[in-house]
């Protein structure tokens, strides 16, 4: 999946429905790309992923560790 940015959903909602979808495939505890990486992936902005990292937390998708990084719950 991509960025679609001719899409009529922001980018960063974009961008969790391409995460909603690699996390359905990964197991719990896994730990998800950095925001760096992420960003370099997607071509997105920081702010970007953070947002859509924010809602994956709000869905009880992810738990992020400040300085270990985020990880499938």
């Amino acid at each position: 999946m991509s960025i679609d940015p001719d899409h009529g959903a922001p980018v960063w909602v974009q961008l969790a429905d391409i995460l909603r979808a690699e996390l359905a495939r990964m197991d719990a505890g896994a730990m998800l790309p950095s925001v760096r990486t992420l960003m370099q992936t997607y071509g997105v902005s920081d702010g970007t992923v953070k947002r859509a990292m924010r809602q994956l937390r709000e869905e009880g998708l992810i738990r992020t560790y400040q300085g270990r990084g985020s990880y499938k719950t």
